[in-house]
């Protein structure tokens, strides 16, 4: 756990930093700012009862790990403020409505996108992968749903989603319940995951820095085929 760890902690409340990509365990991190939900677990253990202050920075990542995590922190015993401070993609959109408020300033986006995956198989295999990928969208739109403007129809968010949509702070207000803060300087995103989204921002492409990596090609071509891996 080199990344995730207590920051400025107090008798009441501590800091907790996500700011890569969102991963199911220790040996799928890419670097050493990728999370796991193992690492929250054990982060949250230490600061039981305390409000956090989660600052989100990060691409996305597992489905599962990153609808583990929201869980994990929807059921910590402390107020919880989110803090976009660049970016919010995929499933890090969905860790960022664990919050009892989230604020998103002007300038940094949340992404909003259907889950997809890469697999192998015959055409029952991926009749079934379909079918999956559908109801692990309902899952997402349940979080999403729960956390909707009054008056914004589930529906429209389900578009949105289907599309790819990026959305500024003052954008996201209109349909999520979020306060926007004033725009700050937008940190660099560390992310893996950008070359697979359609539709990223040229200011953020602008500012992508290349993620270092801790396996060679090698040895990603057999974790892909290993692992299903959805985004």
């Amino acid at each position: 756990m080199k990344y995730l760890n207590i920051k400025n902690s107090t008798d009441t409340q501590a800091d907790i930093y996500f700011y890569g990509d969102i991963v199911g365990s220790e040996w799928e991190k890419w670097t050493g700012i990728d999370t796991a939900p193992q690492d929250v677990l054990n982060m949250l253990d230490q600061v039981k009862g305390k409000g956090l202050n989660i600052y989100i920075n990060s691409g996305g990542g597992s489905v599962f790990a990153g609808l583990a995590i929201y869980n994990i922190l929807k059921r910590h015993q402390g107020y919880k403020t989110v803090y976009v401070d660049g970016l919010a993609a995929s499933i890090s959109s969905v860790i960022a409505m664990a919050g009892d408020k989230i604020i998103v300033p002007s300038n940094a986006f949340m992404m909003i996108h259907s889950p997809w995956s890469w697999s192998m198989g015959n055409a029952s295999d991926f009749r079934k992968l379909a079918d999956d990928l559908d109801r692990i969208e309902e899952g997402i739109m349940n979080v999403y749903a729960d956390n909707l403007r009054e008056g914004v129809d589930i529906e429209i968010i389900r578009e949105m989603v289907n599309a790819e949509t990026w959305l500024n702070g003052n954008e996201a207000a209109k349909y999520f319940n979020i306060e926007v803060a004033e725009a700050n300087n937008v940190a660099a995103c560390i992310s893996d995951n950008f070359k697979s989204y359609r539709n990223v921002p040229e200011q953020l492409r602008r500012n992508e820095p290349e993620p270092e990596k801790k396996i060679d090609d090698n040895n990603e071509i057999e974790i892909l085929k290993l692992t299903l891996e959805l985004l």
